[in-house]
């Protein structure tokens, strides 16, 4: 697991970074939560969803955004850091020219930076989102999500509601063409304190079923919001 450092826009961003064991290995970037919040990319869940993908053979890279340990610059809000996501990639590419897939996960405001990377990156073919922060950023700019993707979500989240969550998902639910696996882990807060091994089971049957082709998710269809609204 060397330590990297690679340039951004901004100066060096540092990085950990695990190859894949073949020529052709996939891809996933993995991003962390807010860095006015402590977030760093030791984040246990980050680091929790760096290890996953790279037990299951992918060329994995996981990094600290603009102003975070030693990478340069200060935070800009979201829009530097996308930035920095993109670059994070172009770098793990460039390493991996012959990689068969690519995938972006992130936690709380990294899942936030993470969808919407995936919406400029064509290549990009799955994505974990963790702790979806739906009340406080607007993800309107998923119209339409271009990649099918996991959305993993604390029932006793109180920072971010499972309700606003649940608008995104059946948005997005209503495309063609792509699939979102919605889980909720009932007892989980956000910070999912004493539910990480349940966790990394979720991401990982979901991986084993996107690897096998079949669904993954036994989670209901949540309510629309004009369901929610109606009753209410």
């Amino acid at each position: 697991m060397p330590d990297v450092i690679f340039t951004g826009s901004n100066g060096r961003l540092e990085g950990r970074y695990q190859p894949g064991p073949e020529a052709d290995s996939p891809l996933a970037l993995i991003l962390h939560p807010h860095p006015k919040a402590g977030g760093t990319m030791n984040n246990p869940i980050a680091v929790r969803l760096y290890h996953i993908f790279a037990k299951r053979g992918f060329a994995t890279l996981r990094f600290n955004f603009r102003g975070v340990g030693r990478s340069q610059g200060e935070f800009d809000g979201g829009l530097g850091e996308l930035s920095d996501a993109a670059t994070a990639l172009d770098w793990l590419q460039s390493f991996n020219t012959n990689a068969r897939a690519t995938w972006v996960a992130g936690y709380s405001f990294g899942a936030w930076i993470g969808m919407q990377l995936l919406m400029r990156r064509p290549e990009v073919d799955g994505f974990i989102s963790v702790a979806l922060p739906a009340n406080v950023y607007d993800f309107s700019f998923l119209a339409p999500c271009p990649s099918s993707g996991q959305i993993i979500h604390g029932g006793a989240d109180t920072v971010a509601p499972c309700e606003d969550v649940e608008r995104v998902v059946s948005k997005l639910r209503l495309q063609k063409d792509i699939t979102i696996d919605y889980d909720i882990i009932d007892s989980a807060n956000h910070f999912f304190n004493n539910e990480m091994t349940e966790l990394e089971q979720v991401v990982n049957r979901y991986l084993d079923a996107r690897k096998a082709g079949a669904p993954a998710s036994t989670t209901p269809e949540p309510a629309t919001p004009e369901a929610t609204q109606s009753d209410a």
